[in-house]
This record gives structure tokens, sequence and C-alpha cells, in this order.
């Protein structure tokens, strides 16, 4: 490969892993080097310049990003191969040691990613750039002024978390809490509904944070704010501390007609002893009582958790506590994750780790009552006539279907005439099918 070639001759392809902050960022890089000439080109396919935006959640993470570092090499042996992210706040050394990988780019850095890519062809040296990230207070502003879809957006608004649970590595890997300019989010919304997108997805490292240490901001300003932007259909929440929920909140939230009513509530244990040991911030018994203050204000709210079995010291009375206390309270959905070890965290060094058979065992129990109380969740939506934004066209057993989701979440099989993606339709849900999604009859 030349590497003093012009950019308009660059095939780069990219891959994410983790989470949708890392997905919104690999999307602002993407097109910044589109910007700069590059041709964007899948990762399974011949490229010239590979850019993993990498994981570091736990170990399994960090393995995965060093395979995928690897076998795009393997992929082309002449490519320049780049590692962006959080793998790379937590494991500079071996990264810098790693002949495979050429460019090593930090979180804080992403932003400067065509500038970063033109040093390492002009010098042809391994090239870093790296920040103590967790000493900074600057938000790493990006943007995005365009997505495909044109359905849904997420938008990056926060970065960084404070809490320390004991399990986590991210505070290390993404630093401090920091909000993004109100300012910059609205013009990015605005750019995107001019393009016909009427979905937001609000999303950040910690969202409920959002304009903490700034004089008269807040998670909910921005969501006004956001909802008085004329074609602004939706705005969905991404993950939520229970902390954020207060009658304060919900009482005013509950007024923006565009808001969904669709929340991940942050969850992690119900039981009081296992989440002391995570330094999770609150008790089951508080967790509940949010739950009730969104049922109160909202008829049928989909309330979503992530939940973590065999975390380090969970016995069986324990992990007992947690069933009863998700049994009685019936959420929308469960996402059952088995503790997974992550070295740089208190909870790898502490004692009596759950043997893996037991872990699996207490995920399957969990994973069974979710699919139970989804089902009943969804039962009670049948019949009734809901709003759908419509995403994507699928044939199933003969019948066209057009999919999409309602306000709060559920998946839905839309039948009818003329209908198209991106279109917001009213339609009654008529019957469960073998599929994901309910079906349902639009509205003529």
């Amino acid at each position: 490969m030349e590497h003093k070639m012009s950019f308009s001759d660059l095939r780069v392809a990219f891959l994410t892993l983790g989470c949708k902050v890392n997905q919104y960022e690999t999307d602002a890089m993407k097109e910044n080097m589109e910007k700069a000439g590059a041709i964007i080109t899948d990762f399974h396919d011949p490229a010239d310049i590979y850019i993993i935006n990498t994981c570091s959640v736990t170990n399994v993470a960090d393995k995965k990003s060093r395979q995928m570092l690897h076998r795009a090499k393997r992929k082309n042996p002449d490519a320049v191969i780049a590692a962006a992210g959080c793998y790379v706040q937590s494991a500079a050394e071996e990264l810098e040691k790693d002949e495979l990988v050429d460019i090593i780019i930090g979180n804080n850095k992403k932003k400067e990613i065509v500038s970063i890519i033109a040093r390492y062809l002009e010098e042809h040296k391994k090239t870093i750039d790296l920040i103590d990230i967790n000493h900074t207070d600057e938000f790493e502003e990006m943007g995005v002024s365009h997505i495909e879809g044109h359905t849904r957006a997420y938008i990056k608004v926060q970065d960084g978390c404070n809490q320390f649970c004991t399990y986590c590595i991210i505070p290390y890997a993404r630093g401090r809490i920091r909000s993004r300019n109100m300012d910059e989010v609205l013009k990015e919304v605005t750019k995107l509904v001019d393009q016909g997108v009427k979905e937001f997805v609000l999303t950040g490292i910690h969202l409920s944070s959002y304009g903490a240490g700034i004089d008269g901001l807040d998670l909910l300003t921005l969501i006004k704010n956001i909802a008085a932007i004329k074609g602004v259909m939706r705005i969905r929440l991404g993950s939520l501390e229970p902390g954020i929920i207060t009658d304060e909140f919900v009482s005013e939230i509950v007024k923006i007609k565009e808001l969904c009513p669709h929340f991940h509530l942050s969850l992690q244990s119900a039981c009081d002893a296992t989440l002391k040991r995570m330094n999770r911030k609150y008790t089951i018994a508080e967790y509940m009582d949010k739950c009730s203050l969104l049922r109160k204000y909202y008829e049928h709210p989909a309330i979503t958790t992530d939940v973590i079995v065999g975390f380090p010291g969970e016995t069986e009375e324990e992990f007992e506590i947690t069933r009863k206390n998700l049994e009685s309270l019936n959420l929308y959905e469960i996402h059952v994750f088995k503790y997974s070890r992550r070295k740089g965290t208190i909870a790898d060094q502490m004692p009596n780790q759950i043997p893996e058979q037991k872990k699996a065992a207490r995920s399957n129990i969990l994973l069974e009552m979710t699919k139970r109380q989804k089902k009943a969740f969804e039962e009670k939506m049948l019949f009734t006539t809901e709003e759908v934004l419509l995403e994507e066209m699928v044939e199933a057993d003969g019948t066209i279907y057009f999919t999409g989701h309602t306000k709060n979440y559920v998946k839905t099989g839309v039948k009818g005439t003329h209908l198209e993606a991106n279109q917001l339709v009213k339609a009654t849900f008529a019957a469960f099918s073998d599929r994901d999604f309910i079906v349902a009859d639009a509205c003529e």
C-alpha cells in the first residue's frame, strides 16, 4: 500500500463494538472521513484502513477488541489498523507493544480522526493519540449531520461517569461526567429533522447526570427544548439511574407528548446486600417506588432494566430475593447478564466468585420470567390502537408487513396498503406471531 495516497483513493472500513455511544461516535468518525474524501466500505470487504471502535466493559469485550484488530490485519496485511475507544484507554501499554496495530486513538480524540490518519500516512510510524481521560472536563464535540435509514437517530449528549460501581471499568475508560452544550444538541437535532428523522434517542454513559455542574441545565430542560423543535415527533431516553425519577421530574415529562413512555431504569440486582457490594446508590424499596411513580403518571409505561446474576458473593438466598422482587416489579423486559470479571475493578478481587454453571442456571430462571412478563405486558395491548413508527418492510409467510415500534417500544408488524418506511401510522393490535413482533392492522 502506498502510504502517501490521497484520501480520495482510500477505502476505509469501520467496526463498532459495545454501546450506543460508541456507535454514535463511529458514525461521526465515518462522516468526517467521508468529508475528507475517503470511500467508506464494509468491514467484511477489502480496505486500506480498518478502524475498530473498541469496547472494554468486560474481559470478554477486551478479548473481542483484540481479536477484531488482528482479524482486520489478516484480511489485508498491508492495511493500516487503527484502534479507538475504551479498550485503548484501559490497555494502552498492551496496544503500544502490539505490532499489528498502527494507530492508537483514545477517547476524546476521535474527533481528530482525519488529522491522525493523515499524520500516520505522512510519517508511516506508529501513532498514539491519548489523553489522561480522568483529568478532562471537555465534552468531545463530534456531531452527526446525516444518518442511514432516516427514522431514528441516536444523539450523544453526555459522557463519563462518577459512580464507580465495583464491577465497572467505564469511569476509568471514559473519565468523569461532562455534558454537551445544549445549543450543539439542538443544532444537530434540527439538521436531522430537516432530513426527515422523526425519533431521537438521547444517549450518554450516565445520561441522568446531563447538565451537572452547569447552572440552569439538566436533562428535563434539554428534553423540553428538543420537544420544541418543529418536526420532532418522538424523544426516547437511553438508560437512566433510578435517582432521576422524582415526582417533580415525572410530573413534568408526562406533559411532553413527544416523550416516549419507555424507561430503561438501571437496576443490576434486586437484593440490597448485593446492591451494596456493587456500590449501587439505592435500595430495592427505593427502586420499586420509582417504578410505582412512573405507573402513577403513565397508564402503561414500558419499564425495562438490566440485571447481573452471579455477582461475587451472591448466595442462593440473595438470588431468591432478587427473583421474588423482580416477579413483584413485573417489568416489560429484563436484560439478564451473567457477571463477567473485569481486571482493574474491585469486584474482580472479591471472594466467593460464582461458578459459571450456577450463573447460567440463575440467568435461565430470569430469562424465563422476563419472557412471560413481556408477553403479559403485550397481551394488554391486543385490540387497542397505538401509533407505530414504521422502519422496514419484511415478508413473513407470504404476507408483507412494515415493522416498527410503538411509543413504548413494542415491536409491531403492521399490515396495510400504501405503507412506507419512516411513516407514523395508527394501528390496531390483532394477534401474536411466531416472529419477533405483534401483528397489527393499519387504521384506514
